[in-house]
């Protein structure tokens, strides 16, 4: 067993060594001030903070070794990091794991150890509390606030590579007596941060747009199912339980920021989206974030843990079994019936029927616990009563027949109430569906009056984010009535209408539709002639609609190519990545090989793999690629502009997918015989 694996009673047995090493660095510095823990500054004396000198011992290196062994040994236990940071997270575990046997060899050094020594080893240690505090806040931190955050983050863990290699540049590696094999391994892992200081490892493109959509407040998007599905499932939050972690994992972000801070704030409103998405209430997250209300007020009792509803985790008064074999409360599980979900809240499987059994055991055991322990249920919270469910019912049916109003005053106000709570509550999305509002937006669409059509438009796309209303609202014939908006329309309502053509462009058979009806020149026209919000509606929709590989040729012959490139070159509107990820759909088609592989593009490409951000060099190059592997001259092109030394520099320091996509490169120009 290595002597790092030691207990610290085991480590710290006197041995000859380690009493001349005691011996060597005892008294050492005592006049200097005490090192402190940067993780935990709250021990500090007061004379410490107003600069008193005090008796207190120096640091003693065996103690620091030991000290230093410990926190890596902590962290090498933390398991799992959170989806946006784990690749860093392993990255500097494994670094600091590297370094034991440097301590390994320190601990057992005859020779002394001088003092420069002991205070690049307490650095190090400091290096690493650093280390363990970003490593334990990837591990158990909110996963919304980390994915939120993930630039923020990238700068901490690189400011603790930069420190880590400072540290250890000043171990006076000449004056202790460590081997050469050891000393080459530190170096050599020096040498890799160094090296490797501009990497930035980035989210994909995916994940990236579906959190600027549903963390927007005032993209009409927001909201819509298919994202937030799509999201939940990329932080690992689509389940019942890691849902009710996160929200504990929330309550400790909003200790260190306040409840009222914006970023709390936006944290929650995704929490709460993904919960409905999930069937689960939405209640204050702050009101007892650990464990349900129901448990608080059962006091020492524990419940049974089969007793509880998956969805409220309430016990259940009318347990019943699904089509996946599955038990949840009746109240709930309807509930998530009605908001048009087909799988099993749990296990995620699509259900092949929506039947519900009374599960009769459960209930019994349920009723015989109750009855042994005196244990009552509360009247359940947040649950709609029949009377507010027809309150709101009446509500809904009032507003779909004021659209048909004689009174063009009525009607806006009416469109303009289902926007507005279409898009508060996303839920009513289906209930205004059943009531005939779609039908009657799509009428109002064709009226001249600019504020009518602004409010249908948007209403139309806040009642699409439901799946069932996409297809509703492309069979009452809309889609040719929003493309005439988008042409015609104010600029708002053309940006709505981009943004609602995008979100009805989910269901494949809607691109074609979209398509079909010229929907890609009036969108390319947007991207033209918009305002910033109005050119990324336009660049979503289209990158969306591009997808269908007829589209692709649609949307080159209705001249995409010159405003993306234009979206290319001005570095202000922040849209470089959009652009990029457009023409990598376009490249994948001969025509569009052929419209963009001119030579002013491939120059643009290079210059961007030379100046750009880590992402935007990524999307670079990942076009770059696809356009050389059909046409060598390309690589040829690229060659000229300068592109090898810095494909060479990203094959080392890029993110990972930018690594892969410059060694393709290279071994393309290798195979090519391009090569310098």
């Amino acid at each position: 067993m290595s002597p790092l694996l030691q207990t610290r009673e085991e480590s710290t047995a006197p041995s000859r060594s380690g009493r001349k090493l005691a011996r060597t660095t005892m008294g050492l510095e005592r006049d200097k001030k005490r090192h402190g823990d940067v993780e935990d500054r709250r021990g500090d004396t007061l004379a410490d903070e107003i600069g008193i000198v005090t008796t207190a011992p120096a640091p003693n290196a065996v103690d620091l070794v030991q000290e230093s062994v410990s926190l890596i040994e902590y962290v090498a236990r933390l398991g799992d990091f959170r989806s946006t940071q784990r690749q860093g997270c392993y990255s500097l575990v494994r670094r600091m794991k590297s370094l034991l046997p440097l301590f390994d060899e320190i601990r057992f050094l005859g020779s002394a150890i001088p003092p420069n020594g002991i205070a690049s080893l307490s650095k190090l240690k400091k290096v690493f509390c650093l280390a363990k505090k970003l490593l334990k806040t990837c591990n158990e931190g909110s996963k919304i606030y980390l994915a939120l955050e993930s630039e923020a983050m990238m700068v901490k863990f690189h400011a603790v590579h930069e420190k880590l290699c400072q540290a250890l540049d000043e171990l006076p590696f000449d004056e202790i007596e460590v081997s050469v094999e050891v000393r080459e391994q530190v170096e050599l892992m020096v040498t890799q941060l160094r090296r490797g200081k501009r990497r930035k490892d980035t989210q994909d493109m995916e994940l990236a747009v579906d959190l600027m959509a549903v963390s927007s407040k005032t993209d009409e998007r927001n909201a819509d199912i298919a994202i937030i599905e799509r999201l939940a499932k990329k932080l690992d939050l689509n389940t019942v339980e890691n849902l009710m972690k996160e929200t504990i994992a929330l309550s400790n972000v909003a200790n260190e920021r306040g409840q009222t801070s914006e970023c709390v704030e936006q944290i929650v409103e995704i929490l709460n989206k993904f919960k409905q998405v999930f069937g689960m209430e939405v209640t204050d997250v702050f009101e007892d974030p650990v464990k349900p209300k129901l448990l608080l007020k059962s006091g020492s009792l524990v419940i049974p843990h089969e007793f509880l509803c998956p969805i409220t985790l309430e016990v259940m008064r009318d347990p019943v079994i699904i089509a996946s074999g599955q038990t949840f409360e009746r109240e709930s599980i309807q509930r998530w019936f009605d908001s048009n979900h087909r799988t099993c809240p749990k296990t995620r499987e699509r259900l092949g029927h929506l039947s519900l059994a009374p599960n009769h055991a459960l209930k019994n055991l349920i009723t015989q616990w109750r009855e042994t322990n005196n244990y009552k249920i509360p009247k359940t919270e947040g649950l709609a009563s029949p009377q507010g469910s027809s309150v709101k019912q009446e509500e809904i049916s009032s507003l779909v027949e004021e659209l048909s109003s004689c009174q063009l005053k009525v009607q806006r106000r009416a469109a303009k109430d289902i926007r507005m709570l279409s898009k508060e509550n996303p839920e009513s999305g289906i209930l205004f569906a059943e009531n005939g509002a779609i039908p009657a937006l799509v009428q109002l669409l064709t009226y001249p009056d600019s504020k009518i059509q602004e409010h249908a438009v948007t209403a139309l796309l806040n009642l699409s984010i439901n799946d069932t209303n996409k297809k509703l609202i492309a069979n009452e014939q809309a889609i040719p009535t929003i493309i005439d908006v988008l042409r015609n329309g104010l600029m708002e309502s053309r940006e709505n209408s981009a943004a609602a053509l995008f979100s009805l462009s989910m269901l494949d058979e809607n691109k074609v539709t979209i398509a079909l009806s010229d929907g890609i020149p009036a969108l390319v026209e947007l991207l033209e002639q918009g305002t910033v919000r109005g050119k990324k509606d336009a660049v979503t929709a289209l990158f969306n609609l591009c997808l269908n590989q007829a589209n692709k040729a649609r949307a080159i012959d209705a001249g995409i190519v010159p405003p993306l490139m234009l979206l290319l070159k001005d570095k202000k509107l922040n849209m470089v990545d959009d652009a990029l990820s457009v023409f990598l759909l376009l490249v994948t088609h001969p025509q569009g090989r052929y419209e963009i592989g001119q030579l002013s593009f491939i120059g643009t490409l290079v210059d961007i793999i030379k100046k750009g951000t880590p992402k935007n060099k990524e999307c670079a190059a990942s076009v770059l690629l696809e356009l050389s592997s059909n046409n060598s001259s390309h690589i040829l092109a690229a060659l000229q502009f300068g592109v090898y030394e810095h494909l060479v520099d990203i094959s080392e320091t890029g993110t990972n997918r930018a690594q892969r996509k410059a060694r393709g490169l290279l071994q393309l120009m290798k195979t090519s015989d391009q090569l310098p």
